[in-house]
C-alpha cells in the first residue's frame, strides 16, 4: 500500500496521465454543451452584442474606401477576404442588399452560422476552398451551385477565400470557379482595427478587434474570371485575386496605424 502511494505521488508518471485523461474528458463534456442549440444560440448572443459593441466604439481611419459605393456598384458581388481578417465585415455592407455567407459544414461552424445570420446575413454552408475530389466530399460543389443560385436571384456573396487549414493568405480555386460560373466580379476586400488581438496560436493569425480603435476599410478593383477560362487562366485570376485581397489588406493596416 505504502508503495501504491509512492506511485501516485505528485510528479509520478501515473499521476501525469491520470491529469491528462481527466483533462481530455473535461473538454470533450465542454465540446458537447457548447455545441449544444442552446449553449450555441447563447454564446452566439453575447458575441453578436460583443462586436456591435467594439464596432460602436471605432473610428474609420481617414482614406478608407467608400465601400458603400463600391459595393452598390458591383453588387451582386463576390466580396472576398482572409480568414481571421473578417470579424466586423458584417458592418461593411449596404444593409438594403441582401447578402449570403459561405461557412464550412463542421459542428464548431453553427456558432460561427448563429452570429453571421444575426446581422441578417443568410448562410450556405460547403467548403469553397479545394477543388476536386475534397470540395466534393465536404459539400463543396453543392455550395457553390448554391452560390452561384443566389448571385442570380441579386444576392451578394461574402466568401472567405483561403483554405480552412491550409496556407493562410492564399486563395484556394473555389472562390476563381463561383466568380467564372457566376460571371459576378470579386471585389478584394479588408476590415482591420488599430487595435486587435491577434491569436498567434491559430492557423490563421486570427485577429479579434478590440474597442476604442481606428477601423480601416479597403475594397479593392473588382476582378473578373472569363466563362471559359481554362486551367491556366483559373491559376492566373487565383494568384491575381490572392494578390488583390492581401494588398487590400496591407493597405487597410496601414490606414488603421494612421500612414498614408
Amino acid at each position: 500500500m505504502a508503495e501504491d502511494r509512492i506511485g501516485m505521488q505528485a510528479g509520478s508518471p501515473e499521476r501525469h496521465s491520470l491529469g491528462r485523461r481527466w483533462r481530455k474528458s473535461l473538454r470533450r463534456v465542454l465540446r458537447r454543451v457548447i455545441r449544444g442549440r442552446l449553449a450555441t444560440s447563447v454564446i452566439g448572443a453575447i458575441i453578436y452584442s460583443g462586436l456591435r459593441f467594439v464596432h460602436a466604439t471605432q473610428r474609420q481611419a481617414p482614406g478608407s474606401s467608400d465601400w458603400r459605393g463600391d459595393l452598390t456598384t458591383s453588387h451582386p458581388a463576390i466580396v472576398a477576404l482572409w480568414h481571421g481578417q473578417h470579424l466586423l465585415a458584417p458592418f461593411f455592407r449596404p444593409v438594403e442588399l441582401p447578402y449570403v455567407a459561405l461557412l464550412s459544414r463542421s459542428r464548431d461552424a453553427e456558432l460561427n452560422a448563429n452570429v453571421v445570420e444575426r446581422f441578417g446575413i443568410d448562410t450556405v454552408r460547403g467548403s469553397g476552398g479545394r477543388a476536386g475530389a475534397d470540395r466534393s466530399q465536404k459539400g463543396g460543389a453543392r455550395a457553390l451551385i448554391a452560390l452561384r443560385r443566389r448571385l442570380a436571384d441579386k444576392m451578394g456573396v461574402c466568401m472567405i477565400a483561403d483554405v480552412p487549414k491550409g496556407t493562410p493568405r492564399e486563395a484556394g480555386q473555389g472562390i476563381v470557379m463561383l466568380a467564372r460560373i457566376s460571371g459576378r466580379p470579386v471585389l478584394p476586400s479588408a476590415a482591420v482595427t488599430s487595435r486587435r488581438y491577434v491569436v498567434k496560436s491559430s492557423w490563421d493569425r486570427t485577429a479579434l478587434p478590440l474597442p476604442f480603435g481606428r477601423i480601416a476599410v479597403v475594397v479593392g478593383d473588382p476582378i473578373h474570371v472569363p466563362h471559359d477560362a481554362d486551367e491556366a487562366v483559373m491559376e492566373a485570376k487565383r494568384r491575381e485575386i490572392t494578390q488583390a485581397i492581401e494588398a487590400a489588406n496591407l493597405a487597410a493596416e496601414r490606414l488603421a496605424r494612421g500612414a498614408s
